[in-house]
């Protein structure tokens, strides 16, 4: 993925819920540059997140793994069966940053354990060069999902490995609505992180759901811009619903 940001042009991935492995063909068939697989609020199996990530490569499409809040375990796992990088829900502090990082990435940096016959490795074929890899290639992306995160980011940014941050609008929507009073609106908040992220140097990503979205995105500097599969799809499915010669 490292590459193709390198060309300076926006990436247009999808974020699928699995089990769902004709949507992540689909994505790669239509010419997607990654695809980002929620296993933190969908069923995240270990097993079923192989096949996605081995379906993925097969058509060479990278992975991106959001886990669940704090599995270190599993980002291990993820990463090792083969993921691009990890976005990782709830970094709300430069701590939980930096505990981010010990996972993700191997010593020195981090302490991620290393195997040389994991799929990554290509099952022993690139051992000596496994620590290489990965560290060139491997994203690192943090949520932001909370006022305490929007007041944190710039220290959450400056976390040497932390490559970039996403912001959670829904968990922020909700923290905002529930705490009330004198705290900012979303808005504010988006404005007040992406200004963290540009003087940071940090890789931007946005959720969106449709073209238009897409394209403001794009337009106001992000990186990686995520199409919600399951918006889009419930989008359509409300449009063709409607009875034919009555729209």
């Amino acid at each position: 993925m490292r590459a193709l940001l390198r060309e300076g042009r926006p990436l247009v991935g999808g974020l699928v819920r699995m089990p769902a492995e004709e949507l992540v063909e689909m994505l790669a068939v239509a010419g997607h540059d990654f695809v980002l697989i929620d296993c933190e609020h969908g069923p995240a199996d270990l097993g079923a997140l192989r096949h996605h990530i081995a379906l993925a490569d097969a058509h060479g499409m990278p992975v991106l793994v959001r886990p669940g809040e704090r599995e270190p375990t599993f980002v291990q796992r993820a990463l090792d069966q083969g993921a691009a990088g990890i976005v990782a829900p709830h970094i709300d502090d430069a701590g939980a940053a930096e505990e981010l990082v010990q996972w993700c990435r191997y010593p020195p940096q981090g302490r991620r354990g290393f195997a040389t016959y994991t799929r990554t490795g290509r099952f022993g074929e690139v051992s000596p060069e496994q620590h290489e890899h990965a560290a060139q290639d491997t994203l690192v992306i943090a949520m932001i999902e909370s006022p305490h995160g929007v007041d944190a980011a710039h220290a959450i940014l400056d976390v040497p490995g932390i490559d970039g941050y996403l912001v959670g609008t829904g968990d922020l929507s909700q923290t905002l609505r529930a705490v009330g009073g004198d705290h900012p609106r979303l808005e504010q908040c988006l404005e007040s992180v992406h200004t963290d992220g540009v003087a940071s140097d940090s890789l931007r990503c946005d959720i969106v759901s449709t073209v238009e979205q897409a394209d403001l995105a794009a337009r106001q500097g992000a990186h990686l811009v995520v199409y919600n599969v399951a918006s889009v799809l419930m989008g359509t499915l409300r449009d063709i619903r409607a009875v034919p010669g009555t729209r």
